[in-house]
């Protein structure tokens, strides 16, 4: 019988790759407790830049040190397709996705309908903390739409899609209040545990509590608080409020920088930035 030279032929002896699968996961978890402890209140370093997709009317690609990357892109203002709408301000429109190689571990499989629900939350959050900053009522009738594409989940995602998005918002020339700025932290588990800025995603998946606050740092105004988990003393999540208003503070420099120096590469006037 002639061969089929077609057909690749594959090892005589084979093993699933599960066997493999469990030793790398076994393999992570000993680097993780073997790690380091960090500074609970030292920020992960941040990268932002605004202004790279020509596709978008404006856009901001934001990183954070340990693997969190969050592009984002806005369009409008756009005349809304309601007919007969009523008049007013207008209306921001957020959507969140997340790219199905972002996470090691998946926490939902991607397609799912667990998945979908995860990306709807994080969308009317996403929306919850950028309203307050954008002078909508400049905007009648009008819709204004920002995209936040998570490339790789490494913690503090909402914080840096946040971020991100008042980034590409700016660059896009939306009349703005202030920039949002978004900062995640986590209580680590155990009744003294201790609450950590920016947790990576390790430290998110073992966290007792979680929260993330988005704050207009020219306003000194919050725009949203979204945390959850165990029960802890008010004056504990007081504390967590404080830490992440520091943190909020001093991650504003980085993103108001990066949108001047945008601003510079178009040749557009910077005094007003």
């Amino acid at each position: 019988m002639p061969l089929d030279h077609r057909r690749v032929r594959g090892p005589e002896e084979s093993q699933p790759p599960e066997l493999w699968a469990g030793v790398l996961q076994q393999q992570e978890e000993e680097d993780e407790e073997g790690a380091a402890p960090r500074d609970p209140y030292a920020l992960r370093p941040l990268f932002a830049r605004a202004g790279l997709l020509s596709q978008a009317e404006g856009s901001a690609y934001v990183e954070l040190s340990g693997g969190t990357k969050v592009l984002c892109a806005a369009w409008g203002p756009r005349e809304a397709a309601e007919p007969g709408a009523p008049a007013g301000g207008g209306r921001l429109l957020c959507e969140f996705r997340r790219a199905p190689f972002a996470g090691r571990g998946a926490r939902c499989r991607p397609g799912s309908a667990a998945e979908r629900e995860a990306e709807r939350e994080a969308a009317a959050a996403l929306r919850e903390a950028l309203e307050p900053a954008v002078r909508l009522a400049r905007y009648p009738r009008a819709r204004l739409a920002v995209s936040a594409l998570l490339l790789q989940d490494g913690g503090s995602a909402l914080a840096a899609a946040i971020s991100g998005a008042a980034l590409a918002l700016a660059d896009a020339g939306v009349e703005m209040y202030d920039l949002a700025v978004g900062c995640a932290l986590c209580r680590a588990p155990g009744p003294a545990g201790d609450w950590l800025l920016q947790p990576g995603e390790a430290e998110e998946r073992r966290a007792a509590g979680r929260l993330t606050l988005a704050l207009l740092p020219a306003l000194n105004q919050v725009s949203a608080v979204l945390g959850g988990g165990e029960g802890d003393p008010p004056d504990a999540w007081a504390q967590a409020v404080r830490l992440g208003l520091d943190g909020c503070h001093r991650l504003y420099p980085v993103l108001r920088h990066s949108l001047l120096r945008a601003a510079r590469r178009r040749g557009a006037p910077t005094g007003t930035a």
